[in-house]
C-alpha cells in the first residue's frame, strides 16, 4: 500500500500521468512505473480528480493526455510535451509552476521537485508512450498476452501411438494427453448405456425400451450415427439445447423485483430460441438476430422476436423508484450480459473501476454499454402460425363492439380530459398533489408499453396498439386521480370485465417483447464509481482496447453484433465450443465457462480447444455439426465407471480417461418421470404453463399478487422447460435441484446433494402421480409375472433388464410392502383408485414404482 505522502502525490499528479496508468513496462521511468502499480489502488481518485473537475477542461483546450499522439500534436496551444526538450515542454512550465502559465494541478498541493524532476527526465529521453489504440486511449498491456485475447490457431492433430481407438481428431488430441501421462482410457460403454446417454444429452428425454432393442440389435457399422443423426433432427433437441441457452438469456416469466408482474409474451422468445436451434441456425446468426435482429435490413418478424434476448432484463414497478436509473442498470445488465455470454468475461466487474485482474478499462466497459444506449424496449405484434387468418376475418367486428363499449362509458370525452390534466402535472410536479400519484402509476404500471412515451404523442401519431395501451390503463387506473367514489359511479370496473370478456370472446394475435433503436440518439458517458448519476467522460460505442477494434464508423449494435462473431474477436467460438464441451462431459475444457479471463482456470486441452473453435467457424458455426463430432468421439463414448486407480492422480477426471457420470438438470429430472410413466406431453412451444405445486408458494409473493392458477389436461404435463417462472417465487421443485434464479446469466449449474431433494422426489405429489400411473402402465404393458413386469419397468426406467441381485432385493422388498399395506388400508386408498383390482398388489407396485424414479441411476446420466 502508497505511504500518505505517495497517495498525496498520487492525487495530485493523476491529470498528467492519467495517459502513463496503461501499463507497466519498460517505456516508463521506475518512479513512474512506481506509480503505475499503485493504479489500481487509486483509479477512483484519477476519475474524480481528472474526469470530474478537468473534463471540460481537457475536452475545451483540445489536450489529450490519456493519448500519447494529442499529447505530442497537443491541442489548441500548440504540443504538451516536446520529447528531447524538458525546458520547453508547455508539461513542464505548468507543472513546475513557471510565472506567467497556470499552474497545474490546478487545485490540491503542487507536485514536488523530485516529482517534476521525474517528468523532466522522461521527457528528455524522448517521452516514450505506452502502445495506443486507434479509440485514443492506451492499451492496457498487463494481461493482453493472456491466452484466451489471442487469435484461434488451428493446430496440427497430434500423432498415437495407440491409433486403432481414435475415431476422430478429438480423440487425438485426448489420447496424445493420456499417452504422456501412460494413462489408457476406458473401454466403450455397452450400447444401450450409449443410446441412454445420446438421447438424453441430445433430446433430454430417455429411449422407449423398443428404441433400445433396436439399437442393441442393429449391427450395423453406422448404426452409432445413424441414431445421433435422429436425434440432432428430432424436434425435442430445440428443447433440450433451449433450456441451455435461456440459463444464459437469464429467461424468466415475470419483472423480478418486489411487484413481480407476470410477462404474458415472454415466452414467444423462448418459441424462437427452439425453433432457431431445431433449424440448425448457424451461430453467428444466432448471435447477431438475438443482440441487433432490429436493425437487419428489412428485418422481419421472427428476428425482431430474436431481440428478446435483452428483453429477459428485470424490471423494476415499485412506486418511487427512479426510472432512469433502472434505464441505466438495464443497460448495464445488457452489457455486461453480453460480455459473460459471447466474450466468456467479467466485464461487468469494471463497471464501477478498471477490472483489477483483466486489461479491461472502465472506459471499455462504458464502451460497451453504449452500444445499448439507445435501445428502447418495444412490444410488437409476432403472430403465430394460423392466428393471422381468423384475426383478419375478426377484427373488424371486435374493433367495432370495443368502440360500442367505450363510446357507452363515456371513455373517448373522459381520457382526452384526462390526459390534458396527466400531461400538465408532468410539468408542474407538486401543483397537482393528488394527479402527481396517477403520473407516477402511469410512469411505474403501464403494461406492454412505455406509458410515458405514447402519452406525450398526439392521438393521431399513437399506433392502435398503442392507443389501446393507454385506454386501457386509463379505465383501470382512473381512480388514482379522481377518487374510489368517482371511479364507481362511472362503474368503469364493470367495463373494464366487459372489454376482458370482449377480447377472450375474439381471436388476437401474439405480441413480443423485443427491443429497437431509440430515433433521438441518447449521449453516453463513464459513471464515475459506477454511480448513475455522476457523469465522467463521454464515450462513444467501441469494443474493449486490448481485443482488435471496430472501426470508429462502426457504432452500432449491429457492428457489435458482427464483431463478435467476425475473425477479430477470438474469444466467442472458444467460449462456445467450451460450452458446448460443457453440456456432454459434466464440465469444459476450461472450467470457468463464465470467466476466460486471467483469474479464469486454464484449458486442460488448450490445442484442442482452439481445434474446436477452428473446426466450428470454419464449419459455418453449425451448431449441430459440431456437437456431432464431440458426441462422435470415442472419448465421449467411454464407459463411466470409476477408476480408482487414478482417483489420486486425476480425481477430478480432467484428462477424460472415463466419461462423467452426471446428475441431471432439474428439468430433465421430472421431465423423466413423466416420459417413463406415460404422462408428458409431447407438445412443442406455446405459453408457459402451472402445474402443481405445494400449497403456500405463491402466497410468499408481495402482497398476495402472485396468482397460480393450475393448468389442466394436457398442459399440466407439458415438459419443465415451459413451467412458468416466477422469480420472485420459482417452482420449488426446480429450484431444489439448483435451477438458476433467471435474474443473472449463468453460464454453469451447479449441482448440489441435499436432503430436500430426496424428499422432493419421494414426496412431491408430480412424482407421486408419476409414480402410480407408471404403476398402472406396468399393470397393463406388462405380464402378470413379477419378473417380467420388473424387467419392463427397468427398460422403461433405465433402458436396461435388472441384475439378478437388484431383482432379488426388489422382490422382498415387494413381498413386505404388501404385508405392510394390508395392515393400513389408509395409505393403500392415498395409492391407488377404489375399484383398482388387486388394491394391495397395485399399491405395492406404486411403492416400486417410486423406488424406481428415486434411484441415483434414475436421475444420473451415465
Amino acid at each position: 500500500m502508497p505511504s500518505r505522502r505517495e497517495w498525496r502525490s498520487l492525487r495530485t499528479a493523476g491529470l498528467f500521468i492519467l495517459g502513463l496508468t496503461a501499463s507497466a513496462g519498460d517505456q516508463l521511468p521506475p518512479p513512474v512505473d512506481r506509480l503505475v502499480d499503485f493504479q489500481r489502488e487509486v483509479q477512483p481518485i484519477f476519475e474524480q480528480h481528472c474526469y470530474a473537475c478537468h473534463g471540460s477542461q481537457l475536452q475545451t483546450s483540445g489536450l489529450r493526455l490519456d493519448d500519447g499522439d494529442a499529447a505530442l500534436k497537443g491541442g489548441n496551444s500548440g504540443a504538451a510535451i516536446k520529447p528531447g526538450d524538458s525546458a520547453t515542454s508547455p508539461l513542464i512550465l505548468r507543472a513546475a509552476g513557471v510565472s506567467g502559465v497556470i499552474r497545474m494541478p490546478p487545485a490540491g498541493a503542487p507536485l514536488t521537485a523530485g516529482e517534476v524532476g521525474i517528468l523532466r527526465a522522461w521527457i528528455d529521453q524522448g517521452a516514450k508512450w505506452p502502445r495506443l489504440v486507434a479509440n485514443g486511449s492506451p492499451a492496457r498491456l498487463r494481461g493482453a498476452s493472456h491466452w484466451a485475447f489471442q487469435p484461434i490457431r488451428r493446430p496440427d492433430v497430434p500423432i498415437v501411438q495407440n491409433r486403432s481407438w481414435v475415431r476422430n481428431p478429438v480423440d487425438a488430441f485426448i489420447l496424445e494427453r493420456l499417452e504422456r501421462e501412460q494413462i489408457k482410457p476406458s473401454p466403450e460403454a455397452d450400447k444401450a448405456t450409449l443410446l441412454r446417454r445420446l438421447s438424453l444429452d441430445l433430446t433430454g428425454l430417455p429411449p422407449t425400451p423398443e428404441e433400445v432393442a433396436a439399437f442393441v440389435h442393429d449391427n450395423r457399422p453406422d448404426a452409432y450415427e445413424r441414431r445421433v443423426d435422429s436425434l440432432l433432427d428430432s424436434p425435442h433437441y430445440g428443447e433440450r439445447w433451449a433450456r441451455f441457452w435461456l440459463d444464459l438469456a437469464r429467461y424468466g416469466d415475470s419483472d423480478g423485483y418486489e411487484k413481480d408482474w407476470t410477462r404474458p409474451y415472454a415466452w414467444r422468445y423462448r418459441d424462437w430460441v427452439i425453433n432457431a436451434l431445431n433449424a440448425d441456425m448457424p451461430f453467428d446468426e444466432f448471435t447477431i438476430e438475438q443482440l441487433a435482429g432490429d436493425l437487419l435490413p428489412k428485418a422481419t418478424v421472427e428476428q425482431r422476436v430474436a431481440t428478446g434476448f435483452h428483453r429477459n432484463t428485470l424490471t423494476n414497478r415499485e412506486g418511487g423508484v427512479d426510472n432512469e436509473q433502472f434505464r441505466f442498470e438495464n443497460v448495464m445488465d445488457r452489457a455486461s450480459t453480453t460480455g459473460t455470454v459471447w466474450l466468456g468475461l467479467t466485464v461487468g466487474c469494471a463497471q464501477c473501476h478498471d477490472h483489477k485482474f483483466d486489461p479491461i478499462t472502465q472506459r471499455d466497459f462504458y464502451r460497451l454499454a453504449a452500444f445499448f444506449d439507445n435501445a428502447e424496449e418495444t412490444d410488437i405484434e409476432a403472430p403465430m402460425p394460423n392466428e393471422l387468418g381468423p384475426w383478419l376475418h375478426t377484427h373488424n367486428e371486435y374493433r367495432k363492439k370495443r368502440q360500442e363499449l367505450l363510446d357507452q362509458y363515456q371513455i373517448p370525452q373522459l381520457q382526452k380530459e384526462w390526459e390534458a390534466k396527466m400531461l400538465e402535472t408532468a410539468a408542474n410536479p407538486g401543483k397537482y398533489t393528488d394527479w402527481d400519484l396517477a403520473w407516477e402509476v402511469l410512469l411505474k404500471l403501464t403494461v406492454g408499453g412505455d406509458g410515458e412515451k405514447i402519452i406525450h404523442k398526439k392521438p393521431e401519431e399513437r399506433t392502435q396498439r398503442e392507443q389501446d395501451i393507454l385506454t386501457s390503463h386509463f379505465i383501470k387506473n382512473y381512480a388514482f386521480a379522481v377518487g374510489d367514489k368517482k371511479y364507481k359511479e362511472l362503474k368503469f370496473k364493470e367495463l373494464d370485465s366487459a372489454l376482458t370478456a370482449l377480447q377472450e370472446a375474439y381471436p388476437q394475435l401474439t405480441q413480443a417483447p423485443t427491443i429497437s433503436e431509440s430515433l433521438t440518439p441518447r449521449r453516453s458517458y463513464i459513471r464515475i464509481r459506477g454511480n448513475y448519476k455522476n457523469l465522467g467522460a463521454e464515450v462513444t460505442p467501441g469494443t474493449p482496447a486490448f481485443l482488435d477494434l471496430l472501426p470508429a464508423a462502426q457504432s452500432t449494435r449491429l457492428d457489435l453484433a458482427r464483431w463478435l462473431v467476425s475473425d477479430q474477436n477470438p474469444l466467442t467460438a472458444r467460449v462456445a465450443v467450451n460450452r458446448f464441451w460443457q453440456e456432454f462431459f459434466g464440465q469444459g475444457l476450461v472450467r470457468t465457462s463464465e470467466d476466460f479471463g486471467t483469474q479464469g482456470d486454464r484449458p486442460t486441452h488448450p490445442e484442442l480447444l482452439d481445434w474446436l473453435a477452428s473446426e466450428f467457424t470454419r464449419d459455418a458455426w453449425r451448431m449441430k455439426r459440431i456437437q456431432k463430432t464431440i458426441v462422435m468421439s470415442a472419448t465421449y463414448r467411454q464407459s463411466s465407471q470409476s477408476r480408482p486407480e487414478l482417483q489420486a492422480k486425476d480425481p477430478g477426471n480432467a484428462l477424460l480417461a472415463w466419461q462423467s457420470r452426471v446428475r441431471l438438470p432439474a428439468e430433465l429430472i421430472r421431465d423423466e418421470s413423466l416420459a417413463v410413466s406415460g404422462l408428458l406431453s409431447p407438445k412443442i412451444g406455446g405459453p408457459s404453463v402451472k402445474p402443481f405445486q405445494p400449497a403456500g408458494v405463491a402466497e410468499l409473493g408481495y402482497a398476495d399478487s402472485v396468482k397460480w392458477e393450475e393448468s389442466k389436461g394436457e398442459e399440466r404435463y407439458r415438459r419443465a422447460l415451459y413451467i412458468h417462472f416466477q422469480r420472485t417465487t420459482p417452482y420449488p421443485l426446480l429450484v431444489n435441484f439448483d435451477a438458476p434464479r433467471g435474474d443473472v446469466s449463468v453460464c454453469r449449474r451447479l449441482r448440489s446433494n441435499t436432503p430436500l431433494q430426496a424428499l422432493n422426489l419421494l414426496n412431491d405429489p408430480v412424482f407421486l402421480e408419476a409414480a402410480q400411473v407408471f404403476a398402472s402402465r406396468l399393470s397393463k404393458e406388462a405380464p402378470r409375472r413379477f419378473e417380467s413386469r420388473l424387467r419392463y419397468a427397468y427398460q422403461l426406467a433405465l433402458g436396461r433388464d435388472p441384475a439378478p441381485v437388484e431383482q432379488q432385493r426388489l422382490e422382498k422388498f415387494f413381498r413386505k410392502q404388501k404385508r405392510i399395506l394390508k395392515q393400513e388400508p389408509g395409505s393403500i386408498s392415498a395409492l391407488v383408485p377404489p375399484k383398482c383390482p388387486d388394491r394391495v398388489g397395485q399399491a405395492a407396485w406404486v411403492v416400486l414404482s417410486s423406488v424406481l424414479l428415486n434411484l441415483d441411476e434414475f436421475i444420473t446420466r451415465e
